[in-house]
């Protein structure tokens, strides 16, 4: 592991995944196991967010008691699989503004195709993390990055759930300044580039459209 990859392995993190590895796993639970893992791993993508102390009023004494220090942050999603991410971070930081990138992989190059794009104003204000269940070949990743580097955000990080080492590799190359958030880096991709042993399709398996 290097400062630009953390791979966040709590117990119930771990767990969790586990869970979402299985083949038997409704939609449903899914979709709850998918937002609980985004909530446990927001604490880890926020944790060097800067602290300021202000004075305030206990009922029982006066304290100089630690605040997060003027943070604004944007998450963007990655359609659709990204946006199962959401919901967990949401609750834990409510004022984040979000964005998104619809992106599909063409089935022939493999390359990524962008459909949709639409993220806050004035990015240059914000820290950004970027979110999508899967890092497997890096396209959508990089492509992603690509579109949002060019609004000059404050800083920028990319999270995913389940990454492949290949995808690291490419995220790495083509955005070394990127810092990759994942709970499992896997053993490769398959010929079809599917993560191995992953999870399968996070999009078909969270909305149940396979």
């Amino acid at each position: 592991m290097t400062p630009q990859l953390q791979i966040i392995d709590h117990p119930l993190i771990q767990h969790k995944l586990s869970l979402m590895r299985d083949k038997d796993t409704s939609s449903g639970d899914f979709r709850k196991l998918l937002r609980e893992i985004s909530y446990l791993m927001a604490f880890e993508v926020t944790r060097d967010f800067p602290i300021s102390h202000q004075r305030i009023q206990t009922p029982l004494t006066e304290m100089k008691a630690p605040f997060i220090e003027g943070k604004k942050l944007a998450l963007i999603a990655i359609l659709r699989a990204g946006l199962g991410f959401l919901d967990g971070m949401l609750e834990l930081i409510p004022s984040a503004r979000v964005g998104h990138i619809g992106l599909f992989r063409d089935p022939e190059s493999l390359e990524a195709v962008e459909y949709y794009f639409k993220v806050p104003n004035a990015l240059e204000e914000r820290d950004c993390i970027v979110v999508d269940p899967m890092l497997a070949t890096g396209h959508s990743a990089c492509a992603a990055l690509d579109r949002i580097k060019p609004l000059r955000p404050r800083s920028l990080k990319f999270m995913s759930l389940v990454s492949a080492p290949e995808g690291v590799k490419e995220l790495h190359q083509h955005h070394p300044d990127v810092p990759i958030y994942t709970a499992a880096l896997d053993d490769a991709l398959n010929d079809h580039k599917y993560i191995l042993p992953g999870l399968g399709d996070a999009g078909d398996r969270l909305f149940g459209t396979k």
